[in-house]
């Protein structure tokens, strides 16, 4: 029996051979490009294609840092009468709100909920300080958590506010706050809250 070379076996799927997929938020945006501007909330603002895991980090207090921006975007939704508990529908309102902002601002709209977080994020607020029974309001520093936690409530309250009984749409409302907050625009309910907090934080120093 001659010896003959025996053909090379095919190269298993998933090698050096084939480009590297990566993952994309809702099988269509990239998350792996994004831009911090602000040092303090970039180690809590997580980027990632994975936009619901399952409650996984409700097991800690907080442990919501690790999980997607987006996702936390989308609980805030919720936290309305009308939404509690209805995760799908928040998703398909975010969903359907990054296609928007994409055709409007030609930009990924994830780099524009980062942008849109971090303008939104106020960096000053007071607290009630009790001296002999008289309640004196003091300004103290946010802590970046904190900062990001009230970013989220505050653009979750303007769409709720400009869309809630009115013939604008969540998902168009949700594209218009972040647009405005992305640009920094006082007229955007969440920059406009953020401004009035340090506003009343920086009477009271």
């Amino acid at each position: 029996m001659s010896e003959e070379e025996a053909p090379e076996p095919d190269a298993p799927a998933g090698t050096d051979d084939e480009e590297t997929a990566v993952a994309q938020l809702f099988g269509q945006w990239d998350v792996t490009n994004i831009e911090f501007a602000d040092p303090s909330t970039e180690r809590y603002i997580t980027v990632t294609p994975i936009a619901h895991t399952m409650g996984r980090h409700s097991e800690k207090q907080f442990k919501k840092s690790e999980i997607s921006i987006v996702e936390r975007l989308i609980n805030r939704l919720m936290q309305t009468d009308e939404n509690t508990g209805k995760k799908q529908l928040a998703t398909t309102i975010v969903k359907d709100a990054f296609e928007i902002v994409n055709e409007r601002a030609d930009e990924n709209p994830v780099q524009v909920l980062v942008e849109a977080v971090e303008n939104s994020a106020p960096r000053e607020e007071t607290v009630r300080l009790k001296y002999g029974g008289i309640s004196v309001p003091k300004a103290v520093d946010v802590a970046p958590q904190r900062r990001v936690d009230q970013a989220l409530k505050f653009i979750a309250d303007g769409v709720y506010g400009d869309s809630f009984k009115t013939t604008t749409d969540a998902e168009d409302a949700l594209a218009q706050q972040l647009i405005g907050a992305a640009s920094n625009d006082v007229q955007t309910h969440s920059v406009n809250q953020k401004e009035e907090k340090e506003r009343v934080a920086a009477a009271a120093r």
